[in-house]
């Protein structure tokens, strides 16, 4: 689509044209009830805009006569230049879905850049696949295997606060895992193969299994109470509930002292979880610092 083209738009056409885009690449499919219930036009307006985007863009999108929608077109080419970040708060809290534009800012503020962003093309096949319930085949490349081919049955994206996962059914090692998304090659998506029931996420003990988690402020550190002004704590403890499959990245990232003892050092860890045994049977607990498994404790007496 000629910038020219986009220009000569009202600002409203060109924020719906980029929910179309958003639609198509990263869940795979628009309605035009779709358009009509996120911007409140009228079914005909809607249809104006995804014939005006294919005119503007041919290739990008077709319409699928079956599901009565239009899905990914085969020469598919972004229009717009979407950030990374922020294509992935649309996707995890549905906001930021108009015109990528760099608007001032109400207030001055900086907040910290990540130093890796997963490739857009390779998210969005990882996030169809999700919405559309279907097998991905990748190359993955890990430290421990190196370059495998693999398939996946993925359910949903994590943020481990340094990197974007996805978790899926792996069934190479028919497990359920979490695949580092900047580590993907070729995906694939299968959309005629089948997806078992032992493979869906409600079958993933780890995903399923919620932990409740009470943080206190750690004894080692001076001024208790500045720690519970700035961590909200009520009563001088912070209780959360969290997927089992999360906890790990979680404690890690806040630097939660999870020893039974509160036996690590340091100006960062600020809190101390008060009962290691929540963790129990937690897979990724071996992540959360100092933490150590009862089988371990008892080994050491």
């Amino acid at each position: 689509m000629p910038k020219d083209q986009l220009a000569e738009l009202t600002q409203p056409q060109r924020d719906r044209l980029a929910f179309v885009e958003l639609r198509v690449r990263f869940i795979g499919e628009i309605r035009r009830q779709d358009l009509v219930s996120r911007f409140g036009i009228q079914s005909a307006a809607a249809s104006r805009d995804l014939a005006l985007y294919k005119e503007l863009a041919p290739g990008n999108i077709d319409y699928d006569p079956k599901g009565k929608s239009y899905v990914l077109g085969p020469d598919f080419r972004p229009v717009f230049d979407f950030p990374p970040e922020r294509v992935l708060s649309w996707l995890t809290q549905g906001f930021g879905d108009g015109e990528p534009m760099r608007l001032k800012a109400w207030v001055a503020s900086e907040s910290p850049s990540r130093l890796t962003h997963p490739d857009l093309d390779v998210l969005a096949s990882v996030t169809r696949a999700i919405h559309q319930e279907c097998p991905l085949g990748i190359e993955y490349h890990s430290i421990s295997s190196g370059r495998t081919e693999r398939e996946i049955v993925p359910f949903a994206l994590i943020d481990n606060g340094l990197r974007w996962h996805v978790r899926a059914f792996d069934r190479k090692s028919q497990e359920f895992r979490d695949f580092v998304i900047t580590r993907i090659k070729r995906p694939v998506l299968m959309r005629d193969a089948d997806v078992q029931t032992h493979e869906r996420s409600d079958q993933d003990i780890q995903w399923t299994r919620i932990v409740e988690l009470e943080m206190v402020p750690h004894p080692d550190q001076p001024r208790p109470e500045i720690t519970e002004m700035d961590y909200g704590m009520v009563r001088g403890s912070l209780r959360m509930k969290l997927r089992a499959a999360t906890a790990g990245y979680i404690l890690r990232q806040w630097s939660v002292d999870c020893s039974p003892d509160h036996s690590l050092r340091g100006y960062e860890f600020r809190l101390w979880l008060k009962d290691h045994l929540a963790l129990y049977g937690v897979k990724n607990a071996v992540l959360a610092p100092g933490y150590r498994s009862p089988d371990q404790n008892k080994g050491e007496r």
